[in-house]
């Protein structure tokens, strides 16, 4: 019997790219979106239902999770991927843009993982895989508070749902991606700014220059990621964290090998 997946976010990027690859692998693919109606690949595979969903509405995200317990009868895996990103001074963020980037990024998942989880203890078991970002243990670009806070917080998330829900046989599994092609992510960043402050410009214009500059050579290939996924959703990898790229285990190794005061010291002076 074929298993089937559940992927948030899957208009586009990384959750399009691993809803494809898990329809080829011979799964069935609960593929949801906040607009379905647009969607024009997905609807070519068979195997591939697609169901509305925007994370952050709870009325959508019980929908979409019985729609498709229904249509497939079980989900044996989840994945966490919708999420987006803000960046600038925090002083300059509106209220409106720090609540949207936890409840995009973290309150987004807790609806999801919330929702499935009576389904999972009636199959006893099943897994959750958060899509997280090396942002998420380690910081390494400034102006980028809420969207550390926010990947921050979904690593926590998971690390202390693994006690509670290792006893009911769920499983839970983190991807710390990088920067990656085809992800769109630079595209879709919500800035804050106030022209009327301008302490912040400086550092707003070193940043944005190395987004937007940054060549698609020294970003990852997306399906790195994707079979990152794979291996974790058939059980190739028992890995519960998996960085994905040469920069962030970089990062991370850097950041575990000295102090937090130089490390913190070392990234700002690349910003001098």
């Amino acid at each position: 019997m074929s298993k089937t997946i559940f992927i948030t976010g899957t208009s586009s990027g990384l959750g399009k790219l691993t809803a494809i690859h898990f329809a080829k692998m011979g799964w069935n693919v609960a593929a949801t979106m906040r607009t379905p109606e647009n969607e024009l690949e997905l609807i070519k595979y068979p195997n591939i239902k697609i169901f509305k969903l925007d994370v952050t509405n709870l009325e959508q995200v019980q929908s979409a999770v019985d729609q498709a317990i229904t249509t497939f009868g079980r989900i044996d895996v989840v994945v966490n991927n919708a999420g987006l990103g803000s960046y600038g001074p925090l002083e300059l963020a509106t209220e409106e843009t720090i609540d949207w980037q936890f409840a995009v990024n973290t309150r987004g998942p807790i609806n999801v993982i919330r929702k499935f989880l009576p389904h999972f203890r009636a199959n006893d078991g099943g897994m959750f895989i958060n899509i997280s970002s090396f942002m998420g243990v380690t910081t390494a670009v400034p102006l980028g508070s809420l969207y550390n806070m926010s990947k921050f917080a979904l690593e926590g998330l998971t690390e202390g749902l693994y006690y509670e829900l290792k006893p009911l046989n769920i499983e839970l599994r983190l991807i710390e991606q990088g920067g990656s092609s085809g992800n769109n992510f630079k595209n879709n960043i919500i800035w804050n700014n106030n022209e009327t402050i301008s302490a912040y410009d400086t550092l707003m214009n070193k940043v944005e220059t190395l987004m937007a500059n940054t060549p698609d050579a020294q970003l990852d290939d997306p399906q790195t990621i994707v079979n990152a996924i794979a291996g974790l959703a058939t059980g190739k990898s028992k890995q519960f964290r998996t960085v994905i790229g040469q920069a962030g285990n970089e990062l991370l190794a850097l950041r575990n090998s000295i102090p937090i005061e130089q490390y913190l010291e070392k990234i700002a002076q690349q910003y001098d």
